[in-house]
């Protein structure tokens, strides 16, 4: 049986330069950051306050930027997502679509990290 989603990876050609966007940028904390196989890879992990966690690792067949961005898109529940793409505007974070409502859901804006992958912030509605 399948009890959930435990986490969520990126891989890129820079693990490194791809973790100080979600740490500096975004505003997550990296909790773990780790040597691993026989190349030395970096992985740079994110613990998320609800469960779960992203993961951020180098990956030797990973080349440049992400070339088709709306085939996966994760997103980050927040608080207040009018707040929130108030600070991402501010730290000059690319955004893909403004926040708009989805109907029944919440509120959700998309933006793109520096390996040209999309994230939304989501803001569920109340019940």
């Amino acid at each position: 049986m399948i009890k959930g989603l435990e986490s969520l990876t990126l891989f890129s050609e820079n693990a490194k330069r791809l973790a100080e966007f979600y740490q500096e940028k975004v505003g997550l904390v990296v909790t773990m950051e780790e040597q691993m196989g026989d190349n030395n890879e970096r992985l740079y992990a994110f613990e998320l306050s609800e469960g779960g966690m992203l993961a951020i690792m180098d990956h030797s067949r990973v080349k440049g930027r992400n070339k088709e961005p709306d085939r996966s898109i994760f997103n980050l529940k927040v608080d207040d997502v009018d707040d929130e793409v108030k600070k991402l505007d501010n730290r000059g974070v690319k955004k893909v679509q403004d926040t708009y409502p989805v109907e029944g859901y919440g509120l959700i804006a998309t933006f793109e990290d520096v390996d040209g992958n999309y994230f939304q912030l989501v803001q569920l509605k109340e019940s």
